[in-house]
């Protein structure tokens, strides 16, 4: 069958589901991920034809669109800063708003002494403490999620990366650790129920439910454990960084009031929403 036939099957299957654009994307980078051709190859040979099994790939890769799975599931890696990660069904996908949740960490972290302490709350595919650990070559970096199968993942993925991180299977929400740490930092569950029906099928039918939702009576749960295992756990000047949910910005930070946090900050992200969360612990 021609290239460009199996294209417009593409779109003919697809349209129901995704914009004209977004399937566009799906079959380019389905033909660059699996047959190593590039964007303009239909342009250069518009005829070109593929045998049987340089087509299975592509039409499995479209029976799993049509489920509405993730491509980063379907191609098992994602990107992150400069990292390639390995991802399944059992991490979340890493997203743009993270990697502005590290940067801002990198930015105000790199005068620090090299020698810090970090620990990854909720570490998924590993995305935070990889880079961080990327960042800060000399640092100590920990990594701690509460299921086995994430944490295989985020492993072969610091191996992967080239870098030594200490991962540790806890629950969060019932967990001690006798150990001191220059910067914590968490993206942990945040969409409330009631928020469901505005999340895309992609992400409520195929990533892990246990990484995104929570109850709507009681919401920040995940920030209030985290906060008293900071107050515990951080340094002199210590530093806790958080991802946050968009419309709980000015509740999650009176939650850290609260916990007697200070210099509490609430960043933007590029979509302009109230994403991120740096607070110090007190002296």
């Amino acid at each position: 069958m021609q290239l460009s036939e199996i294209k417009n099957i593409f779109h003919k299957e697809l349209l129901e589901l995704y914009p004209k654009e977004e399937i566009d994307s799906f079959f380019y980078q389905s033909i660059e991920h699996f047959l190593k051709l590039e964007r303009f190859v239909l342009v250069m040979q518009p005829n070109l034809a593929l045998t049987k099994d340089e087509e299975r790939p592509l039409f499995e890769t479209l029976a799993r669109l049509n489920q509405e799975e993730p491509l980063q599931y379907i191609f098992g890696r994602a990107y992150f800063m400069d990292l390639t990660l390995k991802v399944n069904g059992n991490t979340l996908i890493p997203r743009p708003e993270t990697e502005e949740l590290v940067q801002w960490i990198i930015s105000e972290t790199k005068n620090h002494k090299p020698q810090i302490r970090i620990l990854d709350i909720g570490t998924g595919s590993g995305c935070i403490a990889i880079s961080l650990a990327k960042a800060f070559p000399k640092a100590k970096v920990y990594a701690l999620d509460i299921s086995k199968e994430a944490l295989q993942i985020a492993k072969e993925n610091a191996v992967s990366n080239g870098v030594f991180i200490e991962f540790i299977q806890a629950d969060i929400l019932n967990f001690n650790l006798d150990l001191t740490f220059d910067i914590v930092v968490s993206n942990p569950p945040y969409v409330r129920e009631l928020e469901k029906k505005k999340i895309q099928n992609n992400v409520k039918k195929h990533e892990p439910e246990i990484a995104l939702f929570v109850p709507d009576n009681d919401p920040l749960l995940f920030y209030k454990a985290i906060g008293e295992f900071a107050n515990s756990n951080l340094g002199e000047k210590g530093n806790l960084y958080l991802e946050i949910n968009q419309y709980l910005g000015s509740e999650t930070k009176s939650l850290l009031e609260n916990q007697n946090f200070i210099k509490i900050e609430v960043k933007k992200d590029i979509f302009e929403n109230n994403r991120m969360l740096k607070c110090q612990k007190m002296d």
